[in-house]
């Protein structure tokens, strides 16, 4: 390709860092899918917790997410995206400095994750749970990743920016606006910190970031590998380049309103739930309109579909986007989400995605890759084929399993008597023990697939293993530099990237300003109802006990207005019961039942016992046990740190309390300790978190307060 003056450049691609990236890719990937098998068992068989601090299922979750999320498939969408970038722009990546501080700084993140995460240092925030010094290095290298790609274009020799480019540069600007404003917390430690919105904001903010780190990290980014290995895989261009103009801008601008869907029927305000759910529906058109044009692109290829592992993994991944695409907005409609919220539905939607989507088109990517990256041949398309059977089969054990648990879930709850009025189903392990044998089916499709990924790493070992070493030089080539942008149009705009920059941000701000900004300015969006009052000393610390084991990955602490709701748990939660909760506790999955109203439901001795053993109070309890709790000591020395973090946040706490917060909570854990000494319990307990614990547990919706009850729904 010659320039207006026959000048040629000529350049090489870095592949060494995608080969790095790749590795990263099979490692994490294996962690992720061994983690999620482990906490699926775990759900199926208690005891498998092991009786360990650090290994049961409210730790290990929040790590299985983190891995899944962002060291498998991170891992794999920087690999795609390196690779991609270099040859859709002609040229090599802005800096190999940057590319392995990205690499290594990534992978340093990974490992912090998976040391913090188990020892229960959480922020308590799904999908945003690592502390604050991780989150300042996953700014960091975020940064360095952003200015390796802009630098990348800016050196380009391709006038226009493809399709791929445009996903790619939406993941890289909305992703940082997600992690940052989510993330702003005060520090009380090194690993402690409290985040600065609370109660119904943070729940808006959370979910805000929570659906769109779904959208702009399992989608976007990988919409745009889509655009590009599925074309170069079939040897042909994309169906329709006018589909993917409106697929992406669509795309961009509704998915950042979607997020309160995951807050219907809760204490949020009405107006945000009905936007919520209208943006969710609305995300049905562009996001089908990607899916077909991604399977329009094989049109005339499916008999070579049915023997190239590249392209039937590819087929299968746009496939299974399109169906996620379709349960996502289905599930936000608000006469569905009744029956589906809380429940296990939305645990196989979600691995309807992660799964489905992600997994198999990263192995399509991969297969693409690997013969490219280490100049070899697939070592065996029987393995390969061995594998996408075997994962296919698994992930449809684990759909319909959920579905199956998740109905299950949400008919049992709301099933009413009619001539009594009064629950069919009134102990909640009844709808617990109902599933289990679902959980079994869960665990065993889990094991599948990763068997299947297992399968893949062998493949690609063998494969890589029979590479030669000098086959492995980096090839030069040569193109013109960049010649003059005369296009019109979306045209002209493709050969602008920093313009094209500037306008995704302003379409994803537009959303987010309009959802998130009266939270800020509207003072009476959270009014403090009644006579709420702050934590005690000794209740903060039970709290922060609460958050370190996980227990918010089981239960929920928001009492819907269904009459079932309200006959099983009590008064429907109001806005401003969460007031001082930083980070808000509403939950999002009820394993276990709700906790809004625990408080003085149960004497301290139920929940003593209840604690060391679960079944001694609840027979079929599918609840790990918690021994520890009545070895670990409280950490009164942090307590007035925190008080004083609180008080910065704006709650009530007097300059007085904050001084006096020691005092105050030993002789509270005295008298818990009195009245368990009472009933038996050695009171060498007074000093120890299980105390703490059940202080808070016992504050949860026990003051009377004057609210004005939700309208009811059948």
């Amino acid at each position: 390709m010659n320039d207006s003056n026959g000048n040629l450049e000529s350049f090489s691609y870095d592949d060494k860092i995608v080969r790095f990236f790749t590795y990263a890719t099979l490692l994490w990937g294996a962690v992720a899918m061994l983690l999620g098998v482990t906490i699926a068992f775990q759900l199926a068989y208690w005891k498998l917790n092991l009786g360990g601090e650090w290994l049961t299922f409210g730790r290990l979750r929040p790590l299985h997410t983190n891995a899944a999320i962002f060291a498998f498939v991170g891992n794999g969408m920087f690999a795609g995206i390196y690779y991609s970038l270099q040859r859709l722009c002609k040229a090599r990546l802005f800096s190999d400095a940057l590319s392995k501080i990205h690499f290594w700084g990534w992978q340093l993140i990974i490992v912090a994750a998976a040391i913090t995460l188990p020892l229960g240092m959480t922020q308590g925030k799904e999908y945003a749970e690592l502390e604050w010094p991780i989150d300042i290095a996953i700014t960091l290298i975020w940064v360095v990743f952003a200015v390796n790609f802009f630098g990348t274009l800016v050196r380009r020799r391709e006038r226009h920016i493809y399709v791929a480019i445009w996903f790619y540069i939406a993941t890289i600007i909305t992703v940082a606006v997600l992690h940052i404003v989510n993330s702003i917390s005060i520090p009380v430690d090194w690993m402690k910190s409290y985040s600065v919105y609370a109660g119904a904001q943070d729940a808006l903010i959370q979910w805000w970031y929570g659906h769109n780190a779904v959208g702009f990290f399992l989608t976007t980014p990988i919409l745009g590998l889509m655009y590009y290995f599925v074309p170069k895989a079939a040897n042909r261009p994309v169906y329709s380049y006018r589909l993917s103009i409106i697929h992406f801008w669509s795309l961009v601008f509704i998915y950042i309103w979607a997020g309160p869907h995951h807050l219907l029927y809760t204490a949020l305000p009405e107006w945000l739930q009905t936007l919520g759910m209208v943006f969710s529906i609305a995300l049905w058109a562009p996001s089908w309109g990607g899916m077909i044009n991604g399977l329009l692109t094989l049109r005339g290829k499916w008999n070579e579909v049915r023997t190239n592992p590249t392209l039937k993994f590819l087929a299968t991944a746009v496939t299974f986007y399109g169906m996620s695409t379709f349960e996502g907005p289905l599930l936000s409609i608000k006469s569905i989400n009744s029956v589906a919220h809380f429940t296990d539905w939305i645990v196989g939607h979600v691995h309807a995605g992660t799964i489905g989507w992600n997994y198999m088109l990263t192995a399509g990517m991969l297969y693409y890759l690997v013969p490219k990256l280490w100049k070899t041949k697939i070592y065996s398309i029987t393995l390969a084929n061995f594998q996408f059977w075997t994962a296919t089969i698994g992930l449809v054990f684990y759909i319909i399993s959920m579905w199956i648990a998740g109905v299950t879930q949400g008919m049992m709850w709301r099933a009413i008597d009619p001539e009594t009025g009064t629950l069919v189903y009134p102990n909640f392990v009844e709808t617990v023990t109902q599933i289990v044998p679902m959980y079994w089916v869960r665990a065993i499709g889990g094991t599948l697939v990763l068997l299947s990924f297992v399968v893949m790493i062998y493949n690609f070992y063998k494969s890589i293993k029979a590479a030669k070493k000098e086959d492995l030089k980096e090839a030069v080539y040569q193109a013109a530099p960049l010649t003059k942008n005369t296009a019109t149009g979306h045209r002209k705009l493709e050969g602008l990237p920093m313009i094209f920059t500037v306008l995704v941000l302003v379409s994803v701000l537009v959303g987010t300003a309009t959802e998130i900004a009266p939270t800020f300015l509207a003072k009476n969006f959270i009014p403090k109802t009644g006579d709420i009052t702050p934590y005690t000393p000794l209740e903060l610390l039970g709290r922060d006990i609460y958050i370190k084991e996980g227990c918010y990955t089981c239960h929920s602490q928001m009492i819907r207005p269904m009459v079932s709701e309200k006959l099983r748990y009590g008064k429907p939660s109001h806005i401003g019961e969460s007031v001082f909760d930083h980070p808000f506790q509403w939950g999002s999955r009820r394993i276990g039942p709700d906790l809004a109203r625990v408080g003085g439901k149960y004497p301290h001795m139920w929940h003593y016992r209840h604690m060391i053993n679960p079944r001694h109070m609840t027979h079929d309890s599918i609840m790990p046990n918690y021994p520890w709790m009545t070895r670990n000591k409280i950490k009164y020395e942090v307590l007035q740190k925190k008080m004083k973090v609180m008080q910065a946040l704006g709650v009530p706490y007097t300059d007085n309390e904050v001084e006096n917060a020691v005092d105050e909570a030993q002789g509270q854990a005295e008298e818990i300790a009195d009245v368990l000494g009472e009933s038996g319990v050695d009171e060498k307990i007074v000093n120890k978190e299980i105390v703490a614990l059940i202080a808070y547990l016992q504050r949860l919706g026990a003051e009377e307060i004057e609210i004005e009850e939700p309208e009811e729904v059948e």
